[in-house]
């Protein structure tokens, strides 16, 4: 990629901005029904990786960005103006949102159930989180990988799929932006750490176990049935696509 760090920037502000727009939007207008907010947090994901993807990578999460930093992908200056664009466009579309709607509604706050515990709750952010960057690494970072052919549909899905399993119970954030705007504009902190560090340590597992595991050296393609006219491999000799 050729763009500059403010065209990048840009992109990442306004990613992160529809994803809290659009999904604390729709908990907030349907009164938190939870196919409607697993839809349009996924399709908003799905839909600004696909639009920008190819400029920023389609991060929109300071989670995802320190995964990337970690595994050496980008650089520091780059990940510091993507983790300020992301937080500003968090906050943007959160106090945008209490315009709108006057105050902020718990629709639109990640904060944990009365029914659970902080550390469930940590546990389950960090597991939500590390299934989001898996498939980030497996489709957009992994060169074989299917991202160009399907652009944002398996992030997406992964975020609608991960709302659906904990959003009842932690609001399912995934991301320390998604928490933190809405935490700001309606100045309420319950378990504001929880979406900072579950988010981070699953993120970091995912990035690292994927990066090290299939990524250095790039794995060689998994080898299914043997097409017709094509001779299986003699025992101690490796088959290849």
């Amino acid at each position: 990629m050729e763009e500059s760090v403010l065209r990048r920037s840009v992109a990442e502000f306004v990613g992160t901005f529809t994803l809290i727009f659009i999904g604390g939007g729709a908990g907030i207008v349907t009164g938190q029904d939870i196919v409607a907010v697993a839809l349009a947090n996924g399709l908003a994901i799905g839909i600004m990786v696909t639009n920008v993807g190819h400029i920023s990578g389609g991060h929109f999460n300071p989670a995802i960005t320190l995964g990337f930093l970690t595994t050496r992908r980008i650089t520091p200056v780059l990940a510091v103006a993507y983790w300020a664009s992301q937080l500003l466009g968090a906050v943007s579309a959160a106090f945008i949102l209490r315009w709108l709607f006057r105050e902020i509604s718990v629709a639109l706050l990640a904060s944990p159930a009365p029914h659970t515990t902080d550390a469930k709750a940590l546990v389950l952010e960090g597991i939500m989180t590390f299934f989001l960057v898996w498939a980030v690494w497996a489709t957009a970072v992994d060169p074989r990988g299917a991202f160009k052919a399907i652009a944002g549909l398996a992030i997406g899905l992964t975020i609608t799929i991960d709302v659906f399993a904990g959003g009842p119970v932690t609001g399912a954030a995934m991301n320390p932006a998604r928490a933190f705007g809405p935490e700001l504009a309606g100045n309420t902190w319950t378990g504001w750490w929880i979406y900072w560090i579950g988010p981070i340590a699953g993120a970091l597992v995912a990035a690292l176990v994927f990066e090290y595991l299939y990524l250095r050296p790039v794995a060689p393609a998994v080898v299914g049935a043997p097409e017709s006219g094509v001779d299986e491999p003699r025992p101690g000799e490796t088959a290849v696509s």
